[in-house]
């Protein structure tokens, strides 16, 4: 069951396909109600609202900030306009929920931390893996040292996305390259079980343009001196898992970004499998997160707070300047890489 966690009123702001999974996912969480939507034409809210019955429909963002009738904001638009489309909701009194990566740039996402600050409202990016019953038990496991002391871990998201340099995930305008747009999951995944990381060598493929990259593998370092292998792709279908060894075991995570299932390996034991399905499609999680940190008067969730988030963005720099790849700060454009 769950929990009146607030009634929040939720605005969306952008209308492509994660915005409709979210809604998906909303429709499982009772106390919630969406009620207006923000594009950048009327038309397009017109056709977003009419497939969700949504009755405040908007042509700009900026309007949909201003609406008496939205508590909180998801932001759902291209990583590019992350940044400013979160200070116009924040600014104008809003919660917010920030579709991951929170931002191109570590410098981005401490502007918006400042603007959830200054207006004292709850600002969260959009980690929905964080809140998976089954990532919470892998924590908890992990926590309680069933696989002992965490010695090392790999995780990869790859998807075999055909060639096309208008498509979003190859478009350099629209922030894209497989690091920000895939390999965000290994590496929230990494600083959950390894703590504080430290990028120890980076590799990576480049799109045909040679604008942004297509396959990247990352070697890290954690706090307490354990590593992890991480890669993303665009171009290549990988096993999309991610494995925790530890001194005492390892807990395997099939198709983890999106996990139902866990299996825990302890030495000299049968294995132990785990089974933890969705209410809906798994975004009905970090929804209810944000309905109970604005309840509680709490600006920043504890499983995935502000610092976080800056510690994932200044990672994900160090990675492009280890790999040579480069977006010009001026307007958040890629530039040609070497």
């Amino acid at each position: 069951m769950t929990d009146d966690n607030g009634g929040l009123r939720w605005g969306v702001v952008g209308t492509g396909g994660i915005a409709h999974s979210f809604l998906e996912g909303l429709r499982a969480v009772p106390s919630a109600t969406v009620t207006a939507v923000g594009s950048r034409t009327r038309d397009r809210a017109d056709e977003f609202a009419d497939a969700w019955g949504v009755p405040e429909r908007h042509g700009s963002y900026e309007e949909l900030a201003q609406s008496p009738n939205v508590d909180a904001v998801y932001v759902a638009t291209p990583h590019p306009w992350h940044h400013p489309n979160t200070l116009t909701c924040l600014n104008a009194g809003k919660h917010v929920l920030v579709e991951k990566p929170m931002a191109m740039n570590a410098l981005q996402v401490s502007e918006m931390v400042a603007a959830a600050r200054a207006n004292d409202r709850f600002l969260m990016e959009a980690m929905w893996t964080r809140y998976l019953p089954v990532s919470r038990l892998v924590r908890e496991l992990v926590d309680d040292g069933a696989i002992g002391e965490v010695c090392w871990l790999s995780a990869e998201f790859g998807a075999n996305v055909p060639y096309d340099p208008d498509h979003r995930i190859f478009n350099a305008d629209l922030g894209g390259g497989a690091l920000l747009d895939l390999g965000i999951y290994p590496l929230a995944f990494a600083s959950r079980h390894l703590g504080e990381l430290t990028v120890v060598g980076a590799t990576r493929q480049l799109s045909p343009d040679r604008m942004v990259d297509t396959h990247t593998t990352v070697l890290v370092r954690g706090e307490n001196g354990a590593t992890g292998t991480l890669s993303c792709s665009s171009r290549t279908t990988l096993p999309n898992r991610a494995v925790v060894a530890g001194s005492k075991g390892w807990l395997e995570i099939p198709n983890f970004f999106a996990a139902t299932t866990a299996v825990l390996h302890r030495d000299g034991r049968e294995r132990e499998e785990f089974h933890r399905p969705f209410r809906a499609n798994g975004y009905e999680y970090e929804a209810e997160e944000v309905a109970r940190c604005v309840a509680a008067g709490e600006r920043e969730s504890p499983d995935m707070p502000w610092s976080e988030s800056l510690h994932l963005a200044r990672i994900s720099d160090q990675i492009r300047d280890v790999g040579g790849l480069v977006y010009s700060p001026a307007n958040v454009k890629a530039v040609p890489l070497g």
